[in-house]
């Protein structure tokens, strides 16, 4: 899904503007594959596995690709998100930049081993945070690092979506993740991007009612509370079983409550409506990432939106990175590591979702970080 509405239509767009050259894609099934070439049937493409049975499972063909991946090059990760860390290492093995969709992963161990061998090859990873690319979220940063806001005392975020995604979407893997670990993470990064705080403590709570009667393990509902290191407290929402005629698939937002001021926004409804025969209601966020007329040519689709901006950012990255000396690929990565979620910002959603499954394995109890963020139970 995300690769089909977000990572290629960026992808494309930005070959045509020369910063990209050759795109090969690689699933488990050449089904994926052909789905794709019916989405993008103009975009040329090499495909991974050419198989003649469509479903036949090839879960290592990423492998040939990356063996096949010319440099200068990189590898954009959007596996489920339990995957995510072999593709990491693999391309990071075999010499190239990583972007990889959030969360970087899910154990803390294995964020502290992506980031020592991206550190030990001198190699950029990108984790694809794209909330900190939406403008409501940049703005709320920017007057929070002004002092305007004063200092963070509580918040509520909320990001909740259809029934749709773990029993359709994503129904072959929902169970091996979480409402909380796949959108809530945002949020949990979008507080510390807009603050710099690091979480103290967490205490999370499911519920496991609708998923459960339709016969799927994945959970109905998470939430957290976070703890943060001023003190702050904030409050993730997350659940999967919103009502398929929900006119959003993702309802969203974000309320900041501060020493000078507040910070309240509906990240989803941005009051842009349309009404049609075949579509029905349609809530249109012209923020995300969304096609409209290129301007020179309106007979051609232009991608516009911070979807495509946490993309585009680290493709622009990793191209200022190639044919530089490695003295100097170390000192700009460095530079990024300031401003960007590279391995050490990500770890800390990483840690959060780590803490989540811990403390609702032991009854809601609190989890607490170390120093390292890695997560044991408080007391």
């Amino acid at each position: 899904m995300i690769s089909a509405e977000v990572v290629l239509p960026t992808v494309f767009q930005a070959r045509r503007a020369g910063l990209v050259g050759g795109v090969s894609v690689a699933s488990r099934r050449a089904q994926t594959v052909l789905d794709l070439r019916k989405v993008f049937p103009v975009e040329e493409f090499t495909g991974w596995p050419a198989d003649k049975n469509p479903q036949a499972a090839h879960p290592d063909c990423y492998k040939d690709a990356i063996k096949k991946l010319k440099q200068p090059g990189c590898v954009i990760v959007a596996t489920p998100d339990h995957l995510h860390t072999p593709v990491i290492l693999d391309a990071l093995a075999a010499g190239f930049d990583v972007i990889v969709q959030k969360p970087l992963c899910l154990r803390v161990a294995e964020a502290h081993r992506i980031a020592t061998v991206a550190a030990k090859a001198n190699r950029y990873v990108y984790t694809d945070y794209h909330k900190r690319h939406d403008k409501a979220v940049r703005a709320a940063k920017y007057k929070y690092s002004t002092g305007e806001l004063g200092e963070a005392l509580c918040g509520h975020a909320w990001i909740e979506e259809r029934r749709e995604m773990p029993l359709k979407v994503f129904g072959r893997w929902a169970d091996q993740s979480s409402s909380f670990e796949y959108i809530g993470c945002h949020y949990v990064d979008a507080f510390h991007f807009i603050t710099g705080l690091k979480p103290r403590r967490v205490a999370a709570f499911r519920q496991h009612k609708l998923l459960k009667q339709l016969g799927h393990a994945a959970w109905d509902a998470v939430q957290a509370v976070v703890e943060w290191n001023n003190d702050a407290v904030l409050y993730v929402q997350t659940s999967w079983v919103l009502p398929d005629s929900n006119p959003n698939l993702t309802n969203q937002g974000l309320q900041l409550t501060c020493t000078q001021g507040e910070y309240r926004a509906d990240h989803a409804d941005r009051n842009s409506n349309f009404v049609t025969q075949t579509g029905g209601v349609q809530r249109f966020n012209p923020h995300f990432l969304k096609p409209y007329n290129d301007w020179d040519d309106p007979a051609k689709t232009e991608w516009v939106g911070y979807g495509g901006d946490s993309i585009l950012q680290p493709l622009h990255d990793i191209h200022r990175l190639c044919g530089v000396s490695a003295a100097e690929r170390r000192k700009l990565i460095a530079q990024f590591e300031k401003t960007r979620p590279l391995p050490q910002q990500a770890l800390i959603a990483t840690a959060v979702n780590e803490a989540v499954r811990l403390s609702i394995a032991h009854g809601s109890r609190f989890v607490v970080f170390d120093g390292k963020m890695n997560v044991k139970l408080e007391g």
